[in-house]
């Protein structure tokens, strides 16, 4: 799967103000509910239940929070470059400030289980990431992800 089949450019969001994870996760629930017609109190539950689980900062600053949820049948997914990077619970440490939501069908389908490791993968390249940290609005930060 291509980052442009689950990434809408209106679900890029730059500068986005959040004082702690809790605020971030919260959030991206309520974007992701208005756009899938969810229930955010459900989606944050969910994202909550899986950061217990294991800490979904990646390390460099970026973390890529996903969960599985029911009532959808393909990936969505929403790009947050924080206003001000935030304690995330990172793998080395570092405050967070580049944001990946991937909320995924509760079952999953053929190319839907790569779509983890291809965000993964596009965010752990440094250009790419420079870019979106320097990206002047939502339509660069969206062009520079979904270009391979």
């Amino acid at each position: 799967m291509k980052i442009e089949e689950f990434l809408q450019p209106a679900n890029v969001v730059v500068d986005l103000r959040a004082s702690d994870k809790e605020a971030a996760l919260r959030e991206l629930a309520q974007r992701a509910a208005s756009e899938l017609h969810g229930d955010t109190q459900a989606l944050l539950k969910a994202l909550r239940e899986r950061e217990s689980l294991g800490y979904t900062g990646m390390g460099d600053g970026i973390a890529i929070p996903h969960i599985r949820f029911e009532g959808i049948d393909r990936p969505f997914g929403i790009l947050a470059r924080l206003k001000r990077p935030i304690e995330f619970d990172a793998v080395d440490g570092r405050p967070v400030d580049v944001l990946f939501l991937l909320v995924l069908p509760l079952k999953a389908k053929g190319g839907q289980l790569n779509v983890l490791a291809c965000v993964a993968r596009r965010l752990r390249d440094e250009e790419t990431v420079k870019a979106i940290r320097h990206a002047s609005d939502a339509e660069a930060a969206y062009h520079t992800i979904v270009s391979q």
